[in-house]
């Protein structure tokens, strides 16, 4: 058996996309599943689709392509490069978009392959990542968008939480519908979508959910079963469904501070420790390479994560009733980006349950 790995539970992935679907279809809101924290591995696309997604969503080219014989339509997250337009419109059915160029060449592309291709247009709303951050530049877009013959405007979308740390409320996605209907009123578009983000707005969906709002655009809530605006954990989610297992290649006693000068480590960070005295110290077979060691969680809760570089983990074993040696392997639940990491990473098995 090889390790570092993650051990993937993907009837408790199929559960969490179930029961968040079904909440937000009795909101009337499709969802997209976005594949890209498991780079589309086919066995988590198939527990996506059993547990009710309308779309599949990616934001890497080669994802998209891996998911070409599933049958639901596919959304291109990220705003596409231009030099990527042609394969684009062969892959995926929509995209987001803030820049009428690249939606010139997606109508070239689409002409070229004799496929209709749809866009969501993305308005910024704050978070300051993608989108018209002024209204009237993204209506002048729209009156140019509407002259390619290629092109189908499906749709307006916002991006929160993801770099700002916006988070969604009422009056930010209320901007969003006023100006979807100032879209379908002035140019006599349907917009069929009307995308209100990402996992950060799901919380409202056991609230008072903005009206106007039909889509979401969902993934770390499928994963790990958490809103990404305040963290919580929506009802009847599970989330141990990725659990990563790590080798443990050294135990020595050894104190808690380095006893030289201490400057920047690997990352050119320079480290803080806290004096627990002498400890049980665990080295373990994985790094900052295959994953974000700050949101790593051990199963056993009498272990201290104390931080670790590259390709070395470091545990404090002290105050576990578990007497670990060379060799066992120990267990950790963790969050999102860890999850996105270790799925990315070549270095790490993938075990599916």
């Amino acid at each position: 058996m090889a390790y570092p790995r993650i051990v993937v539970d993907t009837k408790k992935v199929e559960n969490n996309v179930r029961k968040i679907t079904n909440l937000a279809k009795s909101r009337g809101v499709t969802v997209a599943g976005v594949t890209k924290v498991f780079c589309a591995q086919p066995e988590l696309v198939k527990a996506y689709i059993d547990g009710g997604v309308d779309f599949l969503a990616d934001s890497r080219l080669q994802n998209l392509k891996r998911m070409k014989d599933f049958p639901l339509p596919k959304i291109m997250l990220r705003l596409p490069m231009i030099s990527e337009a042609e394969e684009l419109v062969r892959y995926a059915d929509y995209s987001l978009n803030s820049e009428l160029e690249t939606v010139k060449a997606l109508d070239k592309a689409a002409e070229k392959n004799n496929k209709k291709h749809n866009i969501i247009i993305m308005a910024d709303l704050g978070d300051l990542r993608e989108g018209y951050f002024k209204e009237d530049e993204l209506l002048k877009a729209i009156e140019e968008m509407l002259k390619l013959r290629w092109i189908k405007i499906s749709g307006l979308g916002v991006n929160l939480t993801c770099y700002g740390g916006v988070i969604p409320n009422q009056k930010i996605l209320k901007r969003l519908t006023d100006l979807a209907e100032r879209v379908r009123n002035d140019y006599g578009l349907p917009l069929e979508i009307v995308s209100g983000g990402n996992s950060s707005s799901v919380y409202m969906l056991e609230g008072e959910f903005p009206e106007g709002i039909n889509h979401l655009r969902l993934g770390e809530v499928f994963v790990i079963g958490t809103e990404s605006a305040y963290g919580n954990q929506m009802e009847g989610t599970d989330p141990t469904a990725f659990v990563l297992e790590a080798e443990i290649i050294e135990v020595k006693e050894k104190p808690s501070v380095p006893t030289e000068e201490i400057g920047r480590d690997a990352f050119g960070q320079v480290p803080t420790f806290v004096d627990r005295g002498v400890r049980k110290r665990l080295l373990c077979a994985v790094g900052k390479q295959d994953l974000d060691i700050g949101t790593l969680k051990p199963e056993d809760n009498g272990l201290i994560v104390l931080g670790g570089s590259s390709d070395h983990l470091i545990v404090d074993g002290s105050d576990s009733e578990t007497d670990y040696k060379v060799g066992d392997v120990v267990r950790f639940n963790m969050h999102y980006v860890s999850i996105l990491r270790l799925m990315t990473s070549e270095f790490v098995e993938k075990y599916y349950i």
